[in-house]
């Protein structure tokens, strides 16, 4: 307090405050770091099937410079993208049958890294090229997407089957987005400016459901979620379960959970329209580097069941990347919560109360998971028998 003449103390003012932290653990994702190699241990989603084509792509992940492709056969392949020979860029080159050929000397790879051609070498370079290889990382598809093994390829587990994600029916497809908070129809931001940790938290955080996406501004999802829950948190397994329950006006009972599953899984149920069963779809925080992120779903679909996120302005009447910074700060969403924390959050001033449990669980299971990795353990929830590979998500949304 300052008193009428100007003099006095003045409480919890901004001068002088210390410099404020992140976790680095917890944050930093690229080659050799804590988290970038525990990250590395598991496989990644990188983009929908249906974005790897026949045109070289660059992208980035875990602080790795990549290029993806499809040689002219359908298989996917990810290189390191300096051509082994003179280090021009791989994302110059073209796709063919066997790989891709550098545009500068036609050297010509595989979608495994294996050097086929070196055209300005006697015999096509026959002498040596099996002495060569292009950096490369394996990949598999799976639930409308391609995926990367990152990590020591002696500890390469398998691709876990997760039980909401299999047997499709008939009439139903994978309608896949690794466009972050794009729609099917505005794909503007396919990568958000900000750590990967910002919306793993948001996962473990069911309160700001009532405020930010109901009371704060506009109803942005269902009615329901402006009715406080009642919310406790479980671990189970890999991950952290938060289980809510809510008593509808009309007397019944909307309950469920949602999951957190180390590394960076994420399950809820449907936001937009409720629909009583387990959940229908996965998503993906995959780290970009330090301060950017790609958030990736599947969602099982059909012409009874759509794909929630093919509505270009589900919440506020415009597509995102038509509203103006005042729309956005009348209705403000995830994007605009998250990328207000800023590229990495701050961790040392953060002051977290009852209502953060599940993100305190969730980071300590993660520090907990990244130590065994740099004690030379295997982490929790890589998978190595094949008997194993089925992986039950306890994530769903029920009336009573």
């Amino acid at each position: 307090m300052v008193d009428s003449k100007g003099g006095g103390p003045l409480e919890g003012t901004a001068y002088g405050r210390p410099k404020q932290t992140y976790n680095a653990l917890l944050a930093e994702v690229g080659p050799g770091t804590p988290c970038g190699e525990y990250m590395r241990r598991f496989w990644q989603p990188v983009l929908a099937s249906r974005n790897v084509t026949h045109r070289p792509q660059e992208v980035r992940i875990l602080g790795e410079d990549l290029i993806i492709f499809r040689d002219r056969t359908g298989r996917p392949g990810l290189l390191y993208p300096r051509c082994m020979h003179r280090g021009t860029s791989l994302f110059w080159g073209k796709t063919e049958e066997r790989g891709i050929r550098c545009c500068y000397h036609g050297w010509l790879f595989d979608v495994e890294g294996r050097c086929l051609e070196q055209p300005c070498e006697p015999n096509m370079g026959s002498a040596g090229r099996d002495k060569v290889r292009q950096p490369w990382y394996p990949v598999q598809e799976r639930y409308g997407l391609v995926w990367t093994y990152m990590g020591p390829p002696d500890r390469m587990p398998i691709l876990p089957r997760y039980d909401i994600m299999e047997n499709l029916r008939e009439d139903e497809e994978y309608c896949v987005h690794d466009n972050s908070w794009g729609s099917h129809n505005d794909t503007t931001m396919p990568v958000v400016p900000y750590s990967w940790l910002h919306m793993n938290d948001n996962i473990v955080d069911p309160s700001h459901v009532e405020i930010l996406h109901t009371t704060f501004s506009i109803v942005q999802f269902q009615e329901q979620f402006a009715i406080p829950a009642e919310t406790s948190f479980e671990y189970f397994g890999n991950g952290v379960k938060t289980v809510f329950e809510r008593k509808l006006p009309d007397g019944r009972c909307s309950y469920g959970s949602s999951v957190a599953m180390l590394p960076n899984i994420m399950s809820v149920p449907n936001v937009v329209k409720f629909n009583p069963g387990k959940a229908t779809s996965m998503g993906w925080v995959v780290p970009v580097d330090d301060t950017h992120c790609r958030i990736i779903h599947s969602i099982r679909a059909s012409e009874t069941d759509p794909d929630p996120m093919r509505e270009p302005a589900r919440f506020r009447g415009k597509r995102w990347s038509e509203m103006t910074i005042e729309d956005r700060q009348d209705t403000p969403g995830d994007f605009e919560a998250q990328a207000g924390q800023g590229p990495i959050s701050l961790h040392s001033e953060e002051h977290l109360v009852t209502a953060d449990i599940g993100v305190t669980m969730l980071r300590r299971m993660l520090e907990r998971e990244i130590r065994k990795v740099q004690a030379g353990e295997d982490p929790t929830g890589v998978i190595f028998d094949p008997a194993d590979e089925w992986v039950e998500i306890p994530s769903g949304a029920y009336v009573s």
